[in-house]
């Protein structure tokens, strides 16, 4: 975001539940909707055809959800940023809600060029749908870990290459959590994002293949929990990264 006399600002949002299974283009969709309908004082570009100033970060695929989705936009004038959170997720679909805003620097990085790791919490299922227990996981995760390689085939302009992904893996591990009176086991895995990435469920894949897993080991659910900026050793989320003190808006008694 390059806003040189605008007012920039960085939204935290997330998507949950059916809401997930809308493409990016149809929450930047949904998202220009919602400025429309509050009349937020949007900074448009220049040119024949004018546009918002609003920049997303990375995509999320279809049919994931996330706690940590981030956007960048810019306002002509300051606004109340305590009160847009609310204001916003009035306007948009139902698990979508805006729950952080932050005032940015002046031409501060775009968020696809400098967040290096997401974080994500995988529910898992076998081949016939049935939950992969904690110890299974463990245990081909530990094998697959102390393999050289972990290929897995993928598709680039179209067509199907392999690739190693483990140099991708930063940290994989798993956890268990209690949800609806059950105990279920989720792989907790952080993944970098440069100078390439991953999907989970190419990790996945690629461990399952590793690991001999009859069936193979498949996304059940997915969670993006966090998105990270590393700079000087410091691992920073979106909201902490080239943002500045909030001013607060003086209102008329």
């Amino acid at each position: 975001m390059r806003g040189d006399t605008g007012f920039p600002v960085r939204l935290r949002y997330t998507k949950r539940g059916k809401v997930r299974w809308i493409s990016h283009r149809d929450v930047a969709r949904a998202m220009e909707r919602a400025f429309r309908i509050t009349e937020l004082p949007l900074a448009f570009s220049a040119g024949f055809s004018p546009h918002p100033k609003v920049s997303f970060g990375l995509a999320l695929s279809t049919g994931h959800e996330s706690d940590s989705e981030y956007l960048d936009l810019e306002f002509v004038r300051e606004v109340d940023l305590d009160a847009l959170p609310e204001l916003l997720s009035e306007a948009l679909p139902e698990g979508m809600a805006v729950i952080g805003a932050e005032s940015l620097v002046e031409r501060a990085p775009a968020l696809q060029e400098v967040v290096t790791a997401v974080e994500w919490r995988v529910e898992v299922v076998n081949g016939d749908g049935v939950p992969v227990t904690a110890s299974e996981l463990r245990s081909r995760i530990e094998v697959a870990l102390d393999a050289a390689a972990l290929p897995t085939e993928r598709r680039r302009k179209g067509r199907p290459v392999t690739e190693d992904v483990r140099p991708v893996i930063t940290h994989i591990d798993v956890v268990e959590c209690e949800r609806d009176g059950e105990v279920i086991a989720e792989v907790s895995m952080e993944l970098s994002t440069q100078p390439r990435s991953a999907k989970p469920g190419e990790v996945l894949a690629a461990i399952a293949h590793v690991s001999g897993a009859p069936g193979g080991l498949v996304e059940a659910r997915t969670l993006r929990t966090h998105q990270w900026i590393e700079r000087d050793g410091t691992r920073l989320e979106p909201h902490d990264a080239d943002t500045r003190p909030r001013a607060r808006i003086a209102h008329a008694s």
